[in-house]
């Protein structure tokens, strides 16, 4: 089994990337045709969600704007359980189709901050989008229309994911294995 050192823990590839790609486009094609007509605006999470926004918009044939928020909510490998607001919206989201760009819907509970955060701008419409959702961790009831992947409560990395800042630059997404 390939394994990937990162700081003080190796990692193991769970999800290739040929399979990631595959996942992108069908999830994509969904929202193409879920908001065909609409012009919607991406708010994607960073810093975790910039590799699997870029792929996903060049997978989206609508006309549509794409804009970032910085939060913060992971210590390590860990949850904090809150939600630090660091770069706010930009953009112009009254009566817009907003579809919320994240890498990984953990405990739901930034997911909940954001959705909430983003209803006070009077939105026509507020989705989820997420490479990766861990439904066995969720706290918080949520909507998540767009997914690509369910995976079990384990710590992984890559394609944008991290640990303590390394190793988002991998194409594959791996989980710890010691």
């Amino acid at each position: 089994m390939e394994t990937l050192q990162i700081k003080d823990k190796k990692f193991a590839v769970s999800i290739p990337e040929a399979e990631i790609l595959k996942q992108v486009k069908r999830v994509a094609g969904e929202i193409n045709r879920d908001l065909a007509g609409s012009e919607p605006v991406f708010l994607a999470i960073l810093n975790g969600s910039f590799i699997f926004a870029a792929d996903l918009m060049r997978e989206i044939e609508l006309s549509a704007q794409i804009s970032f928020v910085k939060l913060a909510s992971y210590v390590g490998t860990s949850s904090t359980g809150s939600v630090c607001e660091m770069i706010g919206l930009n953009v112009d989201i009254s009566g817009r189709d907003v579809v919320v760009v994240e890498d990984i819907v953990d405990s739901g509970l930034t997911m909940k901050y954001v959705t909430e955060m983003l209803a006070k701008y009077n939105p026509r419409s507020i989705s989820i989008c997420t490479l990766l959702l861990k439904p066995g961790n969720l706290k918080v009831d949520l909507d998540i229309p767009y997914k690509c992947f369910s995976i079990p409560n384990d710590f992984i990395l890559g394609y944008g994911l991290d640990y303590d800042g390394y190793g988002r630059n991998t194409r594959d997404i791996y989980t710890v294995v010691e």
